[in-house]
């Protein structure tokens, strides 16, 4: 009788384990095992060494942050556009310059750009300008986000909108970068890898300019380190969704949506001296995450030690919760 028992409890339990079974739902939290302090101080030490020489466009040292931010891209699992992840192009002095650029696909003909200037000012006198913040914190954040879209795409999620993930040259080349990628659009150059559809202007729902993310020498409030500035106009920039993201999931950031309180200087860094004014100026929805200029910025003295990891790791996962809600 015992054995029989036993037999019958050794078939009913696949049985029970099958009726309790639940679907998983891929969550966006899953993502945030793949931002870790180590990436991301790895990636700025890189973009920072030597070897990549302060990324001043049209340089070796440019060629060589151009390969590396390719290899991340590819690594993410990016389609590349026309078979090839890199743009080359003319910059105004007459050096080569490249955009990095690869797509997330989704399930319509809607698109969201996501981008970040990875040139510097190089080497001047002698001395190396390394631009940990300025903007390396910015080009390892867009990798990082093309890795969260990758594990979520392994646990079994899928996105309506198409997300492009560019990295710009040419920024200080009066911006060259933005303006090749928008002349692409423009021309009708810029084909979808996956479906041959030409992306039009008017499919491009928002560009978002990651410029400076790494730093908290430039609080919003004083004492509190944990904070992050977007910019943007309207609806567009969904201030109400990244607050809602920042309590949600406990992040306890300090939000700020200009640029400390100026209205003049919140003009300037979104309509005038950063990489989005060219896509804001053709008309399309452009927004802006930073964590604001410090006396860091433009010295030899931005390096990869002065960044905080643990704040610039939040600031990526509460925009990747963020921009969840677009895509």
């Amino acid at each position: 009788m015992f054995k029989k028992l036993l037999l019958l409890t050794a078939l009913l339990l696949p049985v029970l384990a099958f009726g309790q079974r639940r679907e998983i739902v891929p969550s966006p939290v899953n993502a945030e095992q793949v931002v870790t302090e180590e990436w991301l101080r790895s990636g700025v030490e890189f973009l920072c060494d030597d070897i990549c020489e302060g990324r001043s466009s049209g340089t070796p040292g440019a060629v060589m942050a151009t390969w590396w931010i390719r290899s991340c891209f590819k690594q993410a699992g990016l389609v590349p556009f026309d078979n090839c992840f890199v743009d080359g192009f003319r910059l105004n002095d007459g050096k080569a310059g490249h955009n990095v650029m690869g797509m997330f696909p989704g399930s319509d003909d809607t698109y969201v750009i996501i981008m970040s200037h990875f040139d510097n000012l190089g080497i001047l006198s002698g001395r190396l300008y390394p631009g940990a913040d300025s903007n390396a914190s910015g080009v390892v954040a867009l990798t990082t986000l093309a890795r969260m879209f990758r594990k979520m795409h392994s646990v079994g999620k899928t996105y309506r909108k198409n997300v492009i993930f560019v990295a710009l040259d040419g920024k200080l080349n009066n911006f060259a970068g933005a303006k090749r990628l928008l002349s692409e659009i423009k021309g009708g150059k810029l084909v979808n890898p996956e479906t041959g559809q030409t992306i039009r202007k008017d499919k491009i729902e928002l560009v978002i300019n990651l410029d400076q993310l790494g730093s908290t020498e430039a609080p919003i409030t004083r004492g509190k380190r944990d904070y992050l500035i977007l910019l943007g106009n309207g609806q567009y920039a969904r201030r109400d969704a990244l607050m809602n993201v920042n309590r949600n999931r406990k992040l306890d950031m300090d939000l700020g949506f200009d640029y400390y309180g100026s209205r003049d200087f919140t003009r300037l860094f979104l309509n005038q001296v950063n990489d989005q004014r060219v896509f804001l100026e053709a008309g399309i929805p452009s927004v802006m995450f930073t964590s604001g200029i410090t006396m860091r910025n433009n010295k030899p003295a931005d390096d990869a030690d002065g960044l905080d990891y643990p704040v610039f790791r939040k600031r990526i996962i509460l925009i990747f919760h963020w921009l969840s809600k677009w895509v």
